[in-house]
């Protein structure tokens, strides 16, 4: 069978496997893959993937980081590199993962939440508020980003940028606005 056509049958019967969810079979199929083509991308992604659906984040992260060293100019990998990586607690790791990723698409901006979640964590507020901005300026409708801005204001004892986040928040999404104002004790008080 030629290499091609082999991928393609490997890649649907991964696909199966994982609908099915039989998650063993994949990652003895992804393994078999692996031992053949070593840089099948769509192994390496469905391997960390059932690692990950199967708890085991420490080995999803390995796989995302075979993942991105055979193709690294994939920003979709270092995004999830840096999820796994933010979830195991490896805030640094997940970080560059992050900025790796919005260096490949700026326009990423799952990449720019996740790394300001990080910055958050590792308490670097003026990075993190320049990444949720970017993240608010690609997702404006998406509570997400302003939820988090309007925390890290909070931490940062600015009450008023809060409230102007709580105020913006009452227009499309009245229930995070009224949740930030339990939270934080701040009304969205005219200005």
């Amino acid at each position: 069978m030629s290499q091609s056509l082999n991928r393609w049958f490997g890649r649907l019967q991964l696909r199966a496997l994982v609908l099915l969810d039989r998650r063993e079979q994949a990652l003895d199929l992804t393994r078999r893959l692996l031992g053949q083509d070593p840089g099948n991308l769509h192994a390496l992604a469905t391997q960390a993937h059932v690692l990950a659906l199967m708890g085991d984040k420490a080995r999803a992260a390995d796989a995302l980081q075979r993942l991105v060293d055979v193709a690294p100019a994939q920003a979709a990998g270092w995004f999830n590199l840096g999820y796994v990586c933010e979830e195991l607690g490896q805030l640094d790791r997940a970080a560059t993962a992050f900025r790796r990723a919005t260096e490949i698409d700026p326009q990423l901006d799952r990449a720019w939440y996740g790394l300001g979640l990080c910055l958050i964590r590792q308490q670097r507020f003026d990075e993190a508020i320049a990444a949720l901005k970017r993240n608010t300026e690609l997702q404006p409708m998406s509570p997400y980003g302003w939820y988090q801005l309007a925390r890290v204001h909070v931490d940062r004892q600015e009450p008023d940028e809060a409230a102007k986040i709580i105020r913006h928040l009452k227009r499309f999404e009245p229930k995070v606005a009224a949740q930030l104002e339990r939270e934080t004790g701040l009304g969205a008080t005219p200005s």
